[in-house]
């Protein structure tokens, strides 16, 4: 079996693109994000929540890649949770979470290896269109 990127690199140029259509602002959250892959998907995942409604075109970045990755996971044969969470509803976000907690632990650090690589394009591409 050969090596295979599932396009990180070309995903996380899409996004940062995407990203500076809606707001160049919003640019920095890639550090930002690369620095939360230390605290686990769950809060990662979280981040976008918090955002939402105070600042919303960052809040759409971190949607966005998380979305990026379950699509990326998912072709690599790892099914990473990703309801439809209302930020208004704690109960929703409860389930989430118990939902990213309870992955299988190969899953979830093959899956935080991945955002983290995912992160670091998406830094490489941000300093390139700054």
């Amino acid at each position: 079996m050969a090596w295979q990127t599932y396009g990180l690199d070309q995903e996380a140029q899409k996004l940062v693109l995407n990203a500076m259509k809606r707001d160049k602002d919003s640019l920095n959250q890639g550090y930002k994000m690369r620095m939360a892959t230390a605290y686990g998907l769950e809060r990662f995942w979280g981040e976008h929540l918090r955002l939402e409604g105070k600042e919303q075109a960052k809040s759409d970045y971190w949607k966005e890649t998380w979305d990026t990755l379950v699509q990326i996971m998912r072709r690599g044969g790892i099914e990473i949770p990703n309801d439809a969470v209302n930020s208004n509803n704690p109960q929703s976000i409860q389930n989430m979470s118990e939902k990213l907690w309870g992955l299988d632990l190969e899953a979830q650090r093959v899956s935080l290896a991945v955002l983290t690589q995912l992160c670091d394009c998406l830094i490489w591409w941000t300093q390139r269109y700054k």
